[in-house]
């Protein structure tokens, strides 16, 4: 399945029935009077938050939505039906702009949460409604009025608790699928994982927590560079960050201090999101290396507690849960 996170939308509600002209004719009834109905009102598209979708691929080629049309004013003082509204199920995290004003119009991260998009026209009125002392047989109705048009803009963006960041090739993909049932693909060379992964971790106590796995951030991503831009924005709803740093790299505070300059660059407040670091593959690092004081000058630079782990061999993995547990706990919202 493609991931897709944008798309534009044309909306537009129903047009309202028009009114109609109409006089009442029955026998031994005189002068019956006008009788002509109101139009129905036209229906509105709405949106509608869902669980059951996880990217926005439904409106890559379905761009175009209207409710259907009120229906015209009847004789003997009859309302046109109602149009029928329009109903648009959407990912939760989908935020709403539009695409003309670029105004948030609705950010919908709940399941079922409802934003009318566009409103239905209403219903002209029939002669009916002109009856008066001056005008005991008005013979004119109004038309209906235009549904309301829109053109929409769809940004998702991710619901997780956890965003596991990280240069190219850290492992997170490795570490996604070692601690949760999801199975990302894998291979070793860099920008493997084209699209964020979600995954669910179960806690002790049986409780889920959603971890997503953001594709690597290089140098100058903010700007364009590489894939990470494109997915920056899933990581603005995290309430921690898991920072993964490959420990066989030749530099592994370099790349700390790249993706933190990414982060400041991409503004969002994301450097002000809590941190755990990990240093990974450790079960692969060079013997001469000095993990720990790597460790111990992260922590120094970072403020943030560093993890030694290998997501392939599983090591360390149960303290640095334990860790986002504890914060994720401490941290309720």
């Amino acid at each position: 399945m493609q991931f897709i996170d944008q798309a534009e939308i044309n909306v537009e509600g129903g047009k309202g029935g028009d009114g109609i002209v109409a006089f009442r004719r029955e026998k031994y009834v005189p002068a019956g009077g006008p009788s002509g109905g109101n139009g129905g009102k036209g229906g509105s598209v709405y949106l509608i938050a869902t669980q059951h979708l996880q990217t926005l691929l439904d409106f890559k080629y379905d761009r175009r939505f209207k409710a259907e049309d009120g229906g015209r004013g009847g004789p003997n003082n009859c309302t046109g039906a109602n149009g029928s509204d329009r109903l648009i199920q959407i990912p939760c995290g989908t935020m709403v702009y539009d695409a003309t004003t670029n105004e948030l119009l609705a950010d919908l991260t709940e399941p079922g949460q409802t934003f009318c998009a566009a409103q239905g026209g209403k219903g002209g009125l029939g002669n009916q409604h002109f009856l008066s002392n001056r005008n005991r047989a008005p013979e004119y109705a109004l038309p209906g009025l235009p549904g309301e048009q829109r053109l929409l803009r769809l940004e998702l963006k991710l619901l997780a608790e956890v965003g596991i960041i990280g240069l190219p090739n850290a492992g997170k993909s490795t570490l996604i699928a070692a601690i949760s049932a999801a199975r990302p693909k894998i291979a070793d060379y860099p920008f493997t994982t084209l699209v964020p992964n979600l995954g669910v971790v179960r806690k002790p106590d049986g409780d889920g927590i959603v971890f997503a796995d953001i594709p690597g951030l290089i140098e100058g991503a903010h700007q364009g560079v590489g894939l990470g831009h494109d997915f920056l924005r899933h990581i603005e709803r995290t309430r921690l960050l898991l920072h993964l740093i490959d420990a066989t790299s030749s530099d592994p505070i370099a790349n700390y201090h790249t993706i933190q300059q990414e982060l400041l660059a991409y503004d969002k407040g994301l450097t002000e999101r809590p941190q755990i670091l990990a240093l990974n593959k450790i079960d692969a690092v060079d013997p001469t290396m000095d993990v720990e004081a790597i460790a111990f000058l992260l922590e120094a630079k970072s403020h943030a507690p560093v993890f030694l782990i290998s997501a392939v061999t599983r090591t360390g993995l149960e303290p640095l849960l334990q860790k986002i547990w504890q914060f994720l706990e401490k941290d309720q919202p």
